[in-house]
């Protein structure tokens, strides 16, 4: 597949400059991190849990976990994984496991692990197994200005 189009409409609708990095074809974040020789702290995975007042997108470093506990405790809901038919049905213009961070797009709440606001440049999914996009941290914040931020993922 190719690179989302949504997210490529959103990066240029609010003008945030990016680049793009070709790597060998890999399936989970911290292992596109590896095949694209960047820090896997800076690599960001995105997460999706849901309950039934819908769902919430948790973006962290490819090498942490989120604390889906303490996440329910901040939020005051009760939140598990969801399948990845439904990721599947949200993020219909990406691969399977490619999510991209497009919260604008999807009107998806978002909550933004602290690790990652202290990163000068970021490393996004394009929404296939072969592309990555680099943000510098300007980009990436102005990306999700209406994202929260907490601590909320774990080695």
């Amino acid at each position: 597949m190719q690179m989302s189009l949504t997210l490529i409409k959103q990066l240029a609708k609010q003008g945030i400059a990016y680049d793009i990095i070709s790597h060998p074809y890999s399936e989970f974040s911290l292992n596109t991190a590896r095949a694209s020789h960047i820090a896997e702290n800076k690599m960001v995975k995105s997460v999706i849990l849901e309950d039934e007042h819908g769902y919430v997108m948790v973006l962290i470093p490819s090498n942490m976990r989120v604390k889906i506990g303490e996440l329910n405790q901040l939020l005051n809901r009760r939140m598990g994984l969801t399948t990845e038919e439904t990721i599947q049905k949200l993020f219909y213009d990406c691969d399977p496991g490619a999510i991209i961070p497009a919260v604008e797009t999807h009107q998806i709440e978002t909550v933004v692990d602290y690790n990652l606001d202290d990163c000068n440049d970021v490393y996004i999914e394009a929404g296939n197994h072969q592309d990555i996009l680099h943000l510098n941290a300007n980009g990436f914040r102005k990306l999700l200005k209406n994202a929260r931020h907490a601590n909320i993922c774990t080695h």
